[in-house]
């Protein structure tokens, strides 16, 4: 929706926003004041940002040489809005990125690597995988704040009065999706047409986005197309609901919450926000169960979260400050304080505490994380999703085929992303 502005005004108009923002802080320290950092937080300002500003907070009171000045950033915006401030010179000191950003962030020198650092003087009690996934050509360039997989979340008392049990192949959600629709008179799922969510679909019939060991977009190969068709053809026989395509999460929650649809694909993230709607007064009506199983006969699950950053750009005294802070960001007990408050799931093993995982939420999430597919480690990956979303769309709409769709998807992919420029195409 961008390509019709003029490049030049477009580039000045994204940095004024940047400057606007307030990227580029400060430093005092010259005139005996404290370090004024900026932490861009892209996590919902609504049911998680409370949680940050008061470990902010803390931090302050325990640091007095460092004051963090915190803007909540729209996610959609951030990725955007960021590479432009670092264009520009004037990038905040610390960025909550999705793990999706961070390869291309540092492919781009905008990033600090971050090994041997006071931000990662805890780095054993952190996830392995999770590590590794933050990690360009052997450097750390971030560190896990909160992780994810996409879980299937259910209406318990629909169920019981439906007869169902959670189903464990795509098979026996349509056959419980028909028999809640039958006995109770709502919807069996809403499924968001933004294509991350299609991921278990693809990756229950064995497929991936881009095999790359051999250098090769397969998204389009039988098992994407055999994935996305099984959508398809859950939209057509009316087991999906029909998404709304302008605003489908949104829609897609709005009918969760109020119990007008029985089940949705959605993270730990959304947790927080299914527990304010009517369906849910009694939390414990709020199931979590993994994603069904393809036809290959196993289940998969995309993992998500976010690293907290630091700009490569920053004079010497922000970037100390600005890994003490990410430091304390990610420790122990801010990641079990954020799990708690907001329903995220923490990075490290040791912030998996008894409070932690006395939440059957929680505890429900741990276990489809242990089975979740890492993202492909290449740059770009979230305009991948980008591309492919405007494709899914047209194909669940039915203006296009699913081969069609998913072979121009292919060809996007190659054609604009850089980094899979000399990647082969089926």
């Amino acid at each position: 929706m961008r390509r019709g502005i003029a490049a030049t005004a477009l580039v000045a108009s994204l940095a004024l926003a940047a400057t606007a923002c307030g990227g580029g802080s400060e430093d005092k320290a010259s005139t005996g004041g404290p370090v004024t950092i900026t932490w861009w937080d892209t996590s919902d300002a609504t049911n998680e940002a409370p949680t940050y500003k008061k470990l902010i907070a803390k931090f302050e009171a325990a640091n007095k040489d460092v004051k963090v000045k915190y803007q909540n950033v729209p996610f959609a915006e951030a990725e955007q809005k960021y590479k432009t401030a670092a264009q520009a010179g004037n990038a905040p000191e610390v960025l909550r990125a999705d793990v999706g950003w961070t390869a291309g962030l540092a492919e781009n020198q905008y990033l600090a690597p971050l090994d041997g650092t006071p931000a990662v003087k805890e780095l054993d009690a952190f996830n392995k995988g999770l590590v590794e996934g933050a990690k360009v050509n052997g450097k750390l360039y971030g560190v896990p704040q909160v992780t994810d997989a996409l879980a299937l979340l259910y209406n318990k008392e629909l169920f019981t009065k439906a007869g169902v049990q959670p189903p464990k192949t795509w098979a026996e959600l349509t056959t419980a999706a028909k028999a809640i629709k039958t006995k109770t008179g709502v919807d069996g799922i809403y499924l968001n047409p933004d294509s991350y969510f299609a991921l278990p679909f693809l990756y229950g019939e064995g497929g991936m986005m881009v095999d790359t060991d051999t250098k090769k977009i397969t998204v389009n190969d039988a098992a994407g197309q055999k994935g996305v068709q099984t959508v398809v053809d859950m939209i057509k026989s009316g087991v999906a609901v029909k998404p709304d395509f302008t605003d489908g999460y949104n829609n897609m929650q709005a009918a969760f919450k109020d119990g007008k649809v029985a089940m949705v694909i959605n993270g730990p993230w959304s947790t927080a926000d299914d527990l304010t709607g009517k369906a849910f007064k009694n939390k414990d009506n709020l199931g979590v169960a993994p994603v069904p199983s393809g036809s290959a006969g196993k289940a998969g699950t995309p993992t998500g979260g976010h690293n907290l950053v630091v700009y490569n750009g920053a004079d010497a005294a922000r970037k100390e400050a600005a890994q003490k802070f990410v430091a304390f960001m990610t420790s122990a007990a801010s990641q079990e304080s954020a799990a708690i408050e907001t329903g995220v799931l923490p990075t490290r093993d040791d912030a998996y505490t008894v409070k932690v995982v006395a939440d059957p939420i929680r505890a429900a999430f741990k276990n489809v994380l242990a089975d979740s597919t890492a993202r492909p480690a290449v740059a770009g990956v979230s305009d991948m999703f980008t591309e492919w979303t405007k494709q899914y769309i047209e194909t669940l709409k039915g203006n296009t085929t699913v081969e069609k769709g998913l072979d121009a998807t292919a060809e996007k992919w190659k054609t604009n992303i850089n980094s899979l420029k000399e990647y082969s195409v089926d």
